[in-house]
Formats: structure tokens, C-alpha cells, sequence
């Protein structure tokens, strides 16, 4: 069967057509987003805008549309931190739906969490053993931990690259004092969780999956996404710290025209490392290996798992 996945991000709405069969790997037919940054579009109430509302409706649109004209059997639509955290989210769906026909699945911070854990079990397979996962989204961080498909501890952290962007630098480059209050916030949100995941076991593969940790690499040197997803990449702490101290202090503009850098995400990148790096610091990893599957692969993953017509 084919399948259209519509993820509304925080900071994109992606939209892919995959080719999916029990005990297959999905098969990408059609790949297409379009930015939207809707953390950026909430006001000081946490409630995204009328401009942000009609952007999301017309993206969304455009999915379905894609997913007519790719002949999806079924079409999997679903929205993650920015609209789940928003607080006109029920009006945010209602819209959506009475505009375009679609009602927008709101997954949870940690059932994200599973699903990302998910796909990258099936990409290690079972000879990884226990297995560590990091996503650094535009509005949330996801954590978990397992030595089975379903991972032993789970969490998800309002600490996404474009949110805290938006809430804590005013400037561009960011002032250094901001950065280094942000490091601290970072480090007093990750306390908890990192001493919970530390209870259920020392992993022996730690992966990193996103755009922007997949950025980080790149800007660490690793290969391109043309290279293929077999090519192994990874970020290491050291090597971050070196990163963030030359990130912080180049305008958005500047970070734009880096090799890997878009200029949808330059803005961002300085609070995605911060995050990285802290996260990193709290569960004492030295390097974390790059994952290509992530969230949409993993909804994709639990679709096949429960039959295809």
C-alpha cells in the first residue's frame, strides 16, 4: 500500500508518499514540505496566530493534494509540539479541518518519543542492544531509552530549537550572556530526566535523529544527505563545544552560508547545539551516532505493524 504522512512540525509541514509492506522497509516515492516556523507565530498567550492558522491550512492542503495526485491508499496526518502546545489548539484543528478537509492527529510529547525509539530500533535492529535516542525538534526535545521496541523511559522537553530561540535571543548574534543563561535553563530542565534514564541503564548505542542534529554533523564535517543514509555520521561532544563557541558568534545571515546550513534553520542552529550539547553532558556521552529514520518513519513503522489491506 502506498502512504501519504503529513508531519506538521514546528518548524516545517513535510509531507512524503512511501511504499509500505509488512516486514518491508518503506519505500519513499515523494518527498516535499514548506516552512512555517508556527512557534514563531504565537503570541504572548502560547496562541499561534490567525497568519500562522491560515499558513498551516494551506500547507496542509497542499499535502492532501500531493497525496491525491501520488494515489495514497491512506493518508496518516498528524501535528507534534508546536500545535499541541499552542492554546487555541482545538480552534487550530477545527480550522484545519473545516478548510481543508483534514483532522490532524496531535501526537503526545512522549508517544513522539516512542515512535522516534522505534525507528531507530528497526534501523540498529536488535544487535544494538540497549539503544539511547535524542531528537531535538523545533518545539520539543525527545528522550528514550530500551533494550526492546518499546523503550524504558521516555521524555519530552519544551527545549525545541526554534522555541527557544524565539524565547530567549533578541539579538543576532546572540548576546553571551544569553547564551550561557540558556545553557544553564538547558542543563536545570535535562537534571531530572537524565537521572531517570541513567536508573534503567548505560546504552550501547547513542543516536541523534533531526534535521538539526543532522546539521550539527554536517557542520562537524560529516558526509552530505546526498551520500546515501548507509553512510555513518556522528557528532561528538567535543567537537560541539568547538561548534557553538564559533556558531554563537556569526549573524543568522552568515550561518546561512555554511555547507549544510538553510537559511530556514540558521537562525536556529546556536540553541539546537546548545541543547545538543547539554544533553550530551547530562547522560555523559562522549559522541552520539546519527540516526536517518526519525518520527514520520516511525509512524509509518506502527502503521505497517497493525496490517495492511
Amino acid at each position: 500500500m502506498r502512504l501519504g504522512v503529513v508531519d506538521v512540525g514546528s518548524n516545517t509541514v513535510h509531507f512524503v508518499a512511501v511504499d509500505a509492506e509488512p516486514g518491508g522497509r518503506p519505500t519513499p516515492m515523494n518527498d516535499w514540505k514548506t516552512s512555517l516556523r508556527l512557534v514563531e507565530l504565537q503570541d504572548k498567550q502560547g496562541r499561534i496566530s490567525q497568519k500562522g492558522i491560515k499558513k498551516l491550512c494551506r500547507a496542509v492542503k497542499d499535502a492532501k493534494g500531493l497525496s491525491e495526485e501520488t494515489e495514497c491508499g491512506e493518508f496518516l496526518p498528524f501535528a507534534t509540539s508546536a500545535i499541541r502546545s499552542a492554546k487555541n489548539s482545538a480552534e487550530i484543528l477545527d480550522e484545519v479541518e473545516e478548510q481543508t478537509g483534514v483532522r490532524l492527529q496531535i501526537i503526545s510529547g512522549v508517544e513522539e518519543a516512542r515512535l522516534t525509539f522505534l525507528a531507530a530500533r528497526r534501523w540498529y535492529g536488535w544487535s544494538a542492544g540497549r539503544i539511547l535516542g535524542i531528537d531535538i525538534g523545533g518545539g520539543s526535545l525527545e528522550i528514550a531509552s530500551g533494550s526492546e521496541e518499546l523503550p524504558d523511559a521516555a521524555f519530552s522537553l519544551d527545549l525545541g530549537a526554534s522555541r527557544l530561540t524565539h524565547e530567549w535571543f533578541d539579538t543576532d548574534p546572540p548576546e553571551r550572556k544569553r547564551v550561557n543563561e540558556l545553557r544553564d535553563y538547558i542543563d536545570e530542565q535535562l537534571a531530572g530526566p537524565a537521572k531517570e534514564l541513567a536508573k534503567v541503564g548505560r546504552p550501547r548505542v547513542a543516536t541523534g535523529t533531526s534535521k538539526t542534529i543532522r546539521t550539527l554533523a554536517r557542520l562537524m564535517g560529516a558526509a552530505p544527505s546526498s551520500a546515501g543514509p548507509f553512510v555513518a555520521r556522528e557528532l561528538t561532544a567535543p567537537g560541539l563545544r568547538q561548534l557553538i563557541a564559533f556558531l554563537s558568534r556569526m549573524s543568522a545571515a552568515d550561518r546561512a552560508e555554511l555547507e549544510g546550513v538553510s537559511s530556514n534553520r540558521s537562525h536556529q542552529i546556536v540553541a539546537g547545539a546548545l541543547v545538543a550539547e547539554a544533553t550530551m553532558r547530562a547522560l555523559h556521552l562522549d559522541k552520539i551516532d546519527i540516526c536517518p529514520w526519525a518520527l514520520r518513519e516511525g509512524v509509518i513503522l506502527r502503521r505497517i505493524d497493525k496490517g495492511l489491506e
